[in-house]
C-alpha cells in the first residue's frame, strides 16, 4: 500500500473509531456533529464526522460567525453580526427555528455551563450583552474595552472573559453580578480566550502582536507569553487539551496550527493545515481537531498524536467558527 492509501485507511480507522465510541444506547449510530458557520454565504455547514461530510446546510444569516451549543445539546446558537442577532438552529431538525436579538455587530459569545445564557460580545458598542435565550430578554449589558469580540465563561461558571482588541486589554466580568471586575493588559488585538480547567487561568491570543499569553487571574496579570515564529503567524483559535498538557492555536493567514505546552508555553510543533486558520475545535475524544480554513472553504481533519492533517472536507463560502455536538 503506498503513502496516499495509509493515510486514506488511517482516516477511516480514526473516524470509525468515533463513530463507534458514539453509539447509542440501542446500538443506532449517533456520530458526533460538526458545525461549520459559513460567514461568506450565510450558512452553517453540517458535518457528520462518522461519514466525513456534509450532511445539511443551514440558512441561517448574514455574517455568521460565533458558534455555541446550549448545555443540553439541543440547540445551537449562532452570531449574526450583520443582523445584530443570535440565530437558534434545533440540532435534531437542522432548522433554524428563531432569531434573537442580541445588541450591534455580535461577533462571538460563550454560552454558561448552567444556566445556558448566553455572554455576547458587540463590537461596535464595546460592550457584552448577556442574553436569556429561553425569554429573549437581556439581562444585563456592561461596558468593557474597544472591538470586543472573544468571550470565554469559566468551568464554574463565575467568570466570563472578554477581550477587546483595539485596547488590547481583557475584561474580567464577576457572574452572577455581572460587574467588571478585572483587567488585564495583554498584546496587540487580542482575539480568543480559553479558561484552564480550574479556571484559575486563561489563555489569550494576540493577533497583531503574535502572541499567546496566559494569565494569573487571581493576581489579574500575564504569567506567561510566547510569541509565535514567522511573520504571518496571527494567533486566533486556541484550544486545550489538558490531558495531552498542550495548547493549539491557529495562526490565521500563518496557515498552520502551532503546538505549545501548557505550562511553559514553549513551542512543540508546527501543523500545516489550509489557508487563513481561523476556528478550531477539538473531537469530543481528544484524537482529532478540525480547523477553519477560511480561504479554502474547507474543514481541515488534523490527527493530535501523529501532527498530521489527515484530510480536508468542502463546506461553505469563508468558514470561521466551529462547534462539535456529541451524540
Amino acid at each position: 500500500m503506498d503513502r496516499r492509501g495509509r493515510r486514506v485507511a488511517r482516516v477511516g480507522a480514526v473516524l470509525l473509531g468515533v463513530a463507534i465510541a458514539s453509539l447509542g444506547c440501542r446500538g443506532e449510530p449517533r456520530t458526533p456533529l460538526l458545525f461549520v458557520s459559513n460567514e461568506g454565504d450565510g450558512t452553517v455547514s453540517v458535518i457528520d464526522l462518522g461519514s466525513q461530510s456534509v450532511v445539511a446546510t443551514v440558512e441561517v444569516g448574514t455574517r455568521p460567525r460565533g458558534l455555541g451549543l446550549s448545555p443540553d445539546g439541543s440547540r445551537l446558537y449562532v452570531a449574526l453580526g450583520a443582523d445584530d442577532a443570535i440565530g437558534v438552529v434545533d440540532t435534531e431538525s437542522l432548522a433554524l427555528v428563531e432569531t434573537l436579538g442580541a445588541g450591534s455587530d455580535p461577533e462571538a459569545f460563550a454560552v454558561h455551563p448552567e444556566t445556558g445564557h448566553l455572554y455576547v460580545s458587540n463590537e461596535d458598542e464595546g460592550t457584552a450583552t448577556v442574553l436569556d435565550p429561553s425569554s429573549g430578554e437581556h439581562l444585563a449589558v456592561i461596558p468593557v474595552g474597544i472591538e470586543p469580540e472573544g468571550v470565554a465563561c469559566s468551568p464554574r461558571g463565575d467568570r466570563v472573559l472578554v477581550t477587546a482588541e483595539s485596547t488590547s486589554t481583557v475584561h474580567v466580568i464577576a457572574v452572577p453580578e455581572h460587574e467588571e471586575v478585572g483587567v488585564v493588559l495583554v498584546g496587540a488585538r487580542p482575539r480568543e480566550a480559553a479558561f484552564t480547567p480550574d479556571g484559575e487561568r486563561a489563555y489569550v491570543t494576540s493577533e497583531i502582536a503574535g502572541e499567546v499569553a496566559l494569565l494569573d487571574l487571581a493576581r489579574g496579570e500575564v504569567a506567561h507569553k510566547v510569541k509565535l515564529e514567522g511573520t504571518n503567524a496571527k494567533p486566533k483559535g486556541a484550544v486545550l487539551l489538558p490531558e495531552r498538557g498542550e495548547l493549539f492555536v491557529t495562526t490565521g493567514r500563518g496557515n498552520s496550527i502551532e503546538v505549545l505546552d501548557a505550562e511553559t508555553l514553549e513551542h512543540r510543533a508546527s501543523i500545516p493545515v489550509g489557508k487563513r486558520v481561523w476556528g478550531l475545535a477539538p473531537s469530543p475524544d481528544g484524537t482529532l481537531l478540525f480547523s477553519a480554513d477560511g480561504l479554502d472553504d474547507a474543514v481541515s481533519v488534523v490527527d493530535v498524536a501523529t501532527r498530521e492533517r489527515l484530510t480536508q472536507i468542502p463546506v461553505g463560502e469563508r468558514p470561521w467558527g466551529l462547534a462539535v455536538l456529541e451524540r
